[in-house]
């Protein structure tokens, strides 16, 4: 008995990796539906990554199926309605980590990567704890294609030099020097629309709690309403009080513009703005345009890394899954990355097809302390990130910070981080 299911367990590790092999196969025809919210200033590093795949099957037709909206909160609800309408796109764009893992990997809707994985000696060139935060001990769920760093504000040197004043190391810092530029009409900090203020929140939490106490949130083991996690909301709105007004009705671009005019000193944004302030802006990194690590969080890098998944009655199964090993390729890996404005996920990335920022970059991820991003999905599921959207509408109308982060501990006690 033992011996005919080792040979069933055999067989089938055999036929998956005879699938996936398909994937290297240069007739493929018929068509390939991608799925993400890389539109606008993102997109040309998305078509460099779908002319990399046509180039090596130039008989599919893709079909970029993209639905605009930062940080892919309107992608996302779409995509929600294809997958409960059995209609999943046949791979999409997804937040590697609890994003993926916690909604569509525990609601059995994906295919496990392993055998894709093990077949492309992905196992060794993508990071050990890269492939831990992706998979479960059930699987790989889905392949990374860049390193994000979240924790990042951005300036204009020449602008810093005719305002009299340098990048902030600290919130104190910050707090200093935004009177004299708000008395000037310059707006200290730029802020958009809800999802930014997220982003800035997690930012400025790290900064308050320390890479080991942020950790400490998400692991259930230090409460959101504690005395530190109060004080988060504290420092948040004190740092709120100097952005701008108008900041629901900007996207994040529009929010980076103001600094690139003038009309604001500072902007904290993931670093696809680095992307954004080169390829769209034509600006150059390092003289340009300049950046640090967020106030407070030097030696410490909040990451997050976009990927793509393979969903379960996908239409077009053979072309989905060469498109993944594209994404997990190094030439795909080194003409989507530069564009974007992030860092390749493999380790033997050519850095020479990079910008100073990029190579700083990856100079920082080597060598920080690493921690997970809450706003784009490393850290919490997605019922979680959903409620604390509303907490963070609360906090923005209110600025009662004991009352949000008793919201907040409620959202995780709801949805399975804290007890």
């Amino acid at each position: 008995m033992k011996k005919l299911f080792k040979m069933v367990a055999a067989l089938t590790a055999l036929c998956f990796l005879g699938i996936f092999q398909t994937a290297q196969a240069k007739d493929l025809t018929g068509e390939l539906e991608i799925f993400s919210w890389w539109a606008g200033d993102e997109g040309p590093a998305l078509e460099a990554l779908i002319d990399v795949y046509k180039k090596e099957h130039p008989g599919v037709e893709v079909i970029n199926a993209t639905v605009t909206g930062g940080s892919g909160v309107n992608a996302k609800a779409v995509l929600k309605t294809r997958m409960l309408g059995g209609n999943p796109p046949d791979s999409f764009q997804v937040h590697a980590g609890q994003e993926l893992i916690g909604t569509w990997v525990m609601a059995d809707r994906m295919e496990d990567l392993t055998p894709l994985f093990e077949e492309q000696g992905w196992m060794s060139v993508f990071p050990e704890g890269l492939i831990k935060l992706i998979g479960t001990d059930k699987g790989i769920w889905s392949v990374p294609v860049n390193i994000h760093r979240s924790n990042v504000m951005w300036y204009i040197p020449s602008k810093l030099k005719e305002f009299g004043i340098e990048a902030p190391k600290t919130w104190d810092d910050f707090l200093k020097v935004a009177p004299m530029l708000k008395e000037k009409g310059i707006v200290p900090l730029a802020l958009a629309q809800n999802w930014t203020a997220n982003h800035l929140w997690e930012s400025v939490a790290l900064a308050s709690l320390g890479a080991k106490k942020w950790d400490a949130l998400w692991s259930g083991e230090l409460a959101f309403d504690s005395p530190e996690g109060v004080a988060v909301w504290e420092l948040f709105g004190k740092v709120l009080e100097y952005t701008n007004d108008d900041a629901s009705s900007l996207s994040w671009q529009q929010a980076t513009d103001m600094v690139v005019d003038g009309r604001a000193a500072f902007n904290v944004m993931g670093d696809w703005a680095a992307g954004y302030l080169s390829t769209t802006k034509g600006l150059a990194p390092g003289t340009g345009f300049g950046w640090e690590a967020s106030p407070g969080t030097g030696g410490e890098f909040m990451f997050l890394a976009d990927s793509f998944g393979l969903p379960k009655g996908v239409k077009n199964l053979d072309n989905a899954k060469a498109w993944l090993v594209t994404l997990g390729s190094k030439e795909g890996s080194d003409a989507f990355n530069p564009l974007k404005g992030s860092i390749s996920a493999r380790t033997d990335s050519d850095l020479s097809k990079y910008n100073d920022y990029a190579k700083s970059a990856a100079a920082d991820f080597a060598k920080d302390t690493i921690v997970g991003s809450l706003a784009h999905g490393v850290t919490a599921n997605e019922g979680f990130m959903n409620d604390f959207a509303s907490v963070m509408e609360m906090f923005l109308k209110s600025k009662n910070a004991q009352m949000t982060a008793k919201a907040a501990q409620q959202i995780a006690v709801k949805n399975g981080i804290a007890k």
